[in-house]
């Protein structure tokens, strides 16, 4: 993890550079700190001789002057120097925040589609949003203040050896039972870290689903029940996050107790030095500030890493996901500038998204440039699971599909997503503009092609209904729309991408007959002159399909016109009677 998260760190090495200057800086004047009391105490308050060939000759008003005047520059070095460092550590952290961010939200839009459907939306939002922000807790707030604490602990050890080597020995002794402390709870913290995330990513999956399904939830009056749920997670997180905090403070608390006995132990044979003439008053007393600096960094180390632990933990949750490989590899071909002839061949395809669940076998069908082809069948015989391997959502287990007599896998992603427009159900529709929203798959197109499109979906007569017509912003998942709205401008947004392959899927599924027509003559004008594949449950919207391919436990088991399916007596025409007469 140590080289994963120095990938973060070295972009930023000459800021960090900077910042550990300045630490030995603030070193330099926590050392000073004590030094012009002792001075005030030894040589301007007991009058012994100055403590530096220059000043031999200063009086001891002077000397004073320069000891109070000492203690002035010091704090005012530190403190400015303190406030750069804060600046230079939280921007390098934070800018490691957003690289780590941009990183797993752009690996999380490669994964696959058989990635995302394993794994809970609400967790994956925690990764981005809270478990980025652990690698500026583990370096700038962890890693760095430890180094921090070194480097003037290192300094402190120095003088205070010089001052009184026994002290300092004794000084020391604590170490042992501070790491003894370090290895006994460091383990404790670490599992209870890993809880408490996991716990708090299930709050956000259970908000992310409620939210999702808020109509769902108020039409069937589950308000109560979902919110037993949400506090029940809540509940668990709290209890997580208490067990950790406890355990926090509980190390905390055995810090500072070993601490205070070190320190006791200091001040009593300490005091009995100087009363034996080993040491001066001003000796002592800087000793003792110097053993409270001592202790200062080996607190800070003690508690920093209890919280490196968890920050660990954060950091290890992103990776988890990064690491992950990308299933649908990227290809090296790109499609000529005319764009793709739209041949499409599948050829024996087979697909499973696990061990036990087989969902394609065998599959061989080959499509000719701007043929129209319907996919019918039962739900869950793998109809848009086979579409969806066109675009490369998924990869077949088996077999190859082809484009232009090319395996698509040999294409990059985005060239031969290019090629392709899609219709899906349910219409996907974002809280932005109606503009916006047709203009998705060409952002810069301009408003009179966005017109003409919504004129072709028949969708643009609604639209001049609204408020402020293209500009007006629709709520969240097109809730201001009706279904047929959403439907109509999904098929705009499609119209407008003009690509050469179009995929259909239910396009009319949930709409009544009379929206249905306003839709199919939107689809008679998108899909002409394109290779065209349409699924569908309702039969009424294949009728004028150049072929119908049905599918029967992943298989085809039938495929023909319309006409030739209903003459041949088998399970199309089954099903459509079973569909026109009830």
């Amino acid at each position: 993890m140590f080289k994963k998260v120095l990938k973060y760190l070295l972009p930023y090495r000459l800021p960090f550079i900077v910042a550990l200057a300045e630490v030995f800086i603030m070193s330099g004047c926590e050392l000073l700190k004590p030094w012009p009391l002792k001075i005030i105490i030894d040589n301007v308050l007991s009058g012994k001789p100055a403590p530096f060939h220059f000043a031999e000759g200063f009086s001891t008003g002077f000397l004073l002057l320069l000891a109070t005047g000492g203690i002035v520059v010091i704090y005012i070095v530190l403190g400015s120097v303190t406030i750069l460092n804060n600046y230079t550590t939280i921007k390098i952290g934070q800018k490691m925040v957003n690289d780590m961010r941009r990183d797993l939200y752009a690996h999380l839009q490669r994964l696959s589609l058989a990635f995302h459907s394993r794994r809970q939306v609400g967790d994956l939002l925690y990764r981005v949003t809270a478990d980025t922000y652990s690698i500026q807790s583990l370096t700038m707030n962890g890693v760095f203040p430890i180094l921090t604490a070194l480097v003037l602990l290192a300094g402190m050890f120095a003088v205070m050896i010089k001052i009184d080597w026994e002290l300092t020995i004794l000084a020391l002794t604590v170490c042992p039972a501070l790491l003894i402390s370090i290895f006994a709870m460091s383990g404790r913290i670490t599992s209870a870290s890993v809880l408490a995330r996991q716990e708090e990513s299930e709050v956000y999956s259970v908000v992310q689903r409620a939210m999702s399904a808020i109509r769902i939830i108020q039409a069937f009056t589950k308000e109560e029940d979902e919110h037993r749920k949400f506090m029940a997670a809540s509940d668990r997180s709290l209890v997580a996050s208490l067990r950790l905090y406890t355990l926090q403070t509980v190390y905390s608390g055995i810090v500072n107790v070993v601490m205070a006995a070190g320190t006791a132990l200091v001040v009593w044979v300490g005091a009995r030095h100087v009363m034996s003439g080993q040491l001066t008053i001003g000796a002592i007393i800087v000793f003792t500030a110097y053993l409270a600096s001592l202790y200062g960094p080996i607190n800070s180390i003690c508690q920093t890493w209890g919280m490196v632990q968890g920050a660990k933990v954060g950091v290890e949750r992103v990776f988890e996901i990064l690491d992950i490989e990308r299933d649908i590899k990227e290809g090296a071909r790109s499609f000529p500038k005319s764009g793709t002839r739209g041949r499409v061949v599948f050829e024996n395809v087979s697909f499973q998204y696990n061990d036990s669940q087989t969902v394609l076998r065998g599959i061989n069908l080959s499509v000719k440039p701007g043929e129209k082809i319907a996919f019918v069948g039962p739900t869950g015989v793998g109809k848009s699971t086979l579409v969806g391997l066109i675009p490369r959502f998924y990869d077949p287990l088996e077999g190859r599909v082809l484009v232009d007599d090319v395996d698509i896998r040999e294409y990059k992603l985005k060239a031969l997503r290019e090629q392709i427009s899609m219709v899906l159900q349910p219409p996907l529709v974002f809280p932005v503009s109606v503009r916006e929203n047709i203009a998705y798959g060409r952002p810069d197109a301009g408003i009179e092609e966005i017109v003409a499109a919504a004129k072709m979906a028949r969708i643009h007569d609604s639209i001049e209904r609204l408020p402020e017509k293209y500009d007006t912003i629709v709520g969240e998942q097109g809730a201001t729309l009706s279904e047929g709205e959403r439907q109509r401008i999904t098929i705009a947004r499609a119209i407008l991408r003009d690509s050469p392959i179009l995929i259909l899927d239910e396009p009319t599924s949930s709409v009544d007959a009379e929206t249905e027509s306003l839709i199919m003559e939107g689809l008679e004008q998108l899909s002409g002159g394109r290779t065209t594949f349409i699924i569908a449950h309702r039969l009424s919207t294949v009728r004028k399909a150049d072929r119908i391919i049905v599918l029967g436990k992943g298989e085809i088991i039938e495929q023909g016109t319309f006409t030739e399916l209903i003459e041949a007596k088998g399970p199309f025409a089954a099903l459509h009677q079973y569909q026109f007469s009830k």
